[in-house]
């Protein structure tokens, strides 16, 4: 992976922290970003919980710039986007201006399950986001999408010179997990509308080449969907699992993340399955889902 300093100014007016929060799954750790040139700024995300390295690298960026943090935006509710919430807003985190006047924190509701992150306490107020919403400060505006696919409350962000902060929708490398997979390939169908002219990722470098990204990742779903499928027409007369699959399919990912892809494949089952072209039922273990070749289905 790429080298991502702890503390990176992209442009005037864009300050990207990094959340200190390495792993498989995030990479070289959540992107955060600080948006403004003025005493109140935007940020995007807060990284994870308990991250004492972060909120001082944080603390650090807000003293250099005279500034406080006004509003919180989070991309959607995974942990390690909405962790640092609560250290945030309840820390003086600028000598010059405290961070917790006024600071507000938004996120779209979700709407698989209930909307409550135990990373944030019930004294710390999540506002609701609306599509198309907008927030200004001095020297940023970006306009909020709700993009939903890799969550249900899952949401970008874009500014008027094509700028996208793409949260865990497109990722700086590899691709992304999802909820639901139809609805995530609609969300990246709407985010290619938007042509941006550069994507800042929630993990990852910097995406330059947008649109080829994005257009490889609607490519990469609807060829791993093709392989999924072939999968069980070359094996008609069993029953397998997604896990299964993911052996055969994804045989160039390393073995610690089988699960996450097998998690990405038992979305491409249930989408062939409401289809017609798999069948699916349970194995002795309820908690397994094993599926077959629907013998009606057309190749």
């Amino acid at each position: 992976m790429a080298l991502i300093p702890p503390v990176t100014r992209l442009t005037s007016s864009i300050i990207r922290i990094l959340g200190c929060n390495p792993s498989p799954m995030t990479l070289q750790g959540t992107n955060t970003y600080l948006l403004g040139t003025g005493k109140k700024r935007i940020l995007i995300d807060t990284g994870d919980e308990n991250v004492p390295q972060y909120i001082e690298h944080l603390k650090g960026v807000l003293k250099q710039e005279q500034a406080a943090i006004s509003t919180i935006i989070l991309t959607h509710w995974h942990h390690d986007h909405v962790g640092g919430v609560k250290d945030i807003v309840s820390q003086k985190l600028s000598e010059e201006v405290p961070s917790h006047v006024d600071c507000k924190v938004y996120k779209f509701p979700r709407t698989d399950a209930s909307d409550v992150c135990p990373e944030i306490p019930d004294s710390i107020k999540v506002q609701k986001l609306a599509d198309n919403q907008e927030f200004a400060v001095d020297g940023a505006k970006v306009r909020v999408l709700h993009t939903p696919g890799h969550t249900t409350d899952h949401a970008v962000l874009t500014t008027d010179d094509g700028t996208l902060f793409s949260g865990d929708c497109i990722l700086g490398e590899g691709t992304a997990v999802f909820e639901d997979l139809y609805y995530y390939m609609q969300s990246l169908h709407k985010i290619l509308d938007i042509k941006p002219q550069r994507i800042y990722p929630g993990h990852g470098n910097v995406i330059d080449e947008p649109v080829g990204k994005i257009q490889y990742y609607i490519n990469h779903r609807n060829q791993r969907e093709q392989q999924v499928f072939n999968f069980f027409v070359e094996r008609k007369n069993a029953n397998w699992q997604a896990l299964d699959v993911v052996r055969e399919v994804y045989k160039e990912t390393p073995e610690e993340l089988w699960p996450a892809a097998a998690y990405n494949v038992g979305h491409h089952l249930s989408k062939l399955e409401k289809e017609g072209k798999l069948l699916s039922g349970e194995g002795s273990d309820s908690d397994v889902k094993y599926y077959r070749y629907q013998q009606t289905s057309a190749l």
